[in-house]
């Protein structure tokens, strides 16, 4: 990539991570240790959960919830399409099966209405996300777990101090994850990290993560066997550190959304943020804009080209899983063809995601925000962009 290219994302980090892991290369415990400790405590004061368990990943995290739910081959966990893919493919991984349901076209969340169409006999779990940053309804969704018996899972990877009903994001699954690669607010490089409010349950989490050395002499050892999915005590330095500069990172990052929202107002027929009722705060994980009824995913991609061209990094937000090799292939036959998940679909082809990170500047955002009208006029005529 051109050194003068405007990156999607970038890491913020200070002297505080440097610090962190001199003393954890400093000292005899670069496995687990005392900075692992720290950084799961913290995690969860934070968030404001009883239990942190971290983990390699957010997918090894939620691999190992399902686990210690009893959840495998023959159940089934209705979910999202339109998600943080790397979540709710440990499903798959799992050995159960992903019922996709459709998302609040608002929101772009799992619909606890469209959710409900979907469980059957052998549903055992849903897992929902903050998609982008916005809240799920998490009291539609916990009324419909709890009426039949489900149990709940919240990924908030992507929406790191958005708050809804006075709490925040990762407070409303029986089990909440987050990941913590890169484009998240709070990045590691890897790593990821598990919330509960169980005691019980959290002790099956953190022994299905690793065995330790402290388990050698347990009755309880081979009742399961570990994952060997811990977080290093380095990792959990850098944890540690980008958590203690946090909120400050996040109002950073508000700036920067306030810069695109002035900017985007050139844009025809622009719309202001979605909020949600009893959603409080949205922080984003990306700028993501919805191209008008006239682009295509085709359109959209060229669209990508033409930034990359221009020197600014952009994706698509999404593909939907339903339509992903893999689940389209499968034995069970749960990937769906085009128009049975209508608004996936719908965000799917026309969700383009653009820089958001500390490290913009207004001017930056500026030429983001003019060379997107530039590509959108010449590509799509004129048509409009949304939010």
């Amino acid at each position: 990539m051109d050194i003068e290219t405007i990156a999607l994302s970038e890491p913020d980090a200070s002297g505080r991570e440097e610090e962190l892991v001199g003393a954890v290369l400093g000292s005899a415990e670069w496995s687990a240790g005392p900075m692992l400790e720290s950084f799961e405590r913290a995690f969860a004061g934070w968030v404001g959960r009883a239990h942190a368990v971290a983990v390699a990943s957010g997918t090894l995290g939620t691999w190992i919830a399902l686990r210690a739910l009893g959840i495998g081959p023959g159940d089934e966990v209705v979910c999202a399409a339109h998600t943080w893919h790397q979540v709710a493919q440990a499903v798959t991984l799992a050995g159960a099966t992903p019922v996709f349901a459709d998302i609040d076209y608002w929101s772009g969340c799992l619909s606890a209405d469209k959710a409900a169409l979907k469980i059957g006999p052998k549903t055992r779990a849903i897992l929902a996300g903050n998609t982008n940053g916005h809240p799920a309804a998490w009291g539609p969704l916990r009324a419909l777990a709890d009426a039949h018996g489900l149990k709940l899972i919240e990924d908030s990877t992507e929406a790191l101090g958005s708050r809804y009903l006075g709490r925040a994001v990762g407070s409303f699954g029986d089990v909440s994850v987050f990941d913590f690669s890169q484009p998240s607010a709070l990045c590691t490089g890897e790593g990821g990290m598990l919330l509960t409010d169980d005691e019980s349950l959290a002790h099956e989490l953190r022994y299905l993560r690793q065995r330790r050395l402290a388990d050698r002499g347990s009755v309880s050892v081979g009742s399961w066997v570990p994952l060997q999915a811990g977080m290093s005590g380095i990792t959990a330095a850098l944890g540690l550190a980008q958590l203690a500069g946090l909120d400050e990172r996040l109002a950073r990052r508000k700036q920067v959304e306030a810069w695109y929202h002035e900017q985007m107002q050139s844009f025809e027929g622009i719309k202001p943020p979605y909020l949600a009722e009893d959603v409080e705060e949205v922080h984003w994980m990306l700028y993501v804009v919805h191209l008008g009824k006239r682009f295509t995913a085709s359109a959209r991609a060229q669209m990508v080209d033409d930034l990359r061209a221009c020197g600014i990094e952009s994706a698509a937000y999404s593909h939907p899983l339903h339509r992903q090799f893999f689940y389209m292939n499968a034995a069970a036959s749960i990937g769906h063809k085009r128009g049975l998940l209508p608004d996936t679909d719908r965000i799917g082809d026309r969700a383009l995601a653009l820089p958001l990170h500390t490290n913009l500047d207004a001017d930056q955002v500026k030429y983001i925000v003019k060379t997107l009208k530039d590509t959108a006029t010449n590509v799509g005529a004129g048509a409009a962009i949304y939010l």
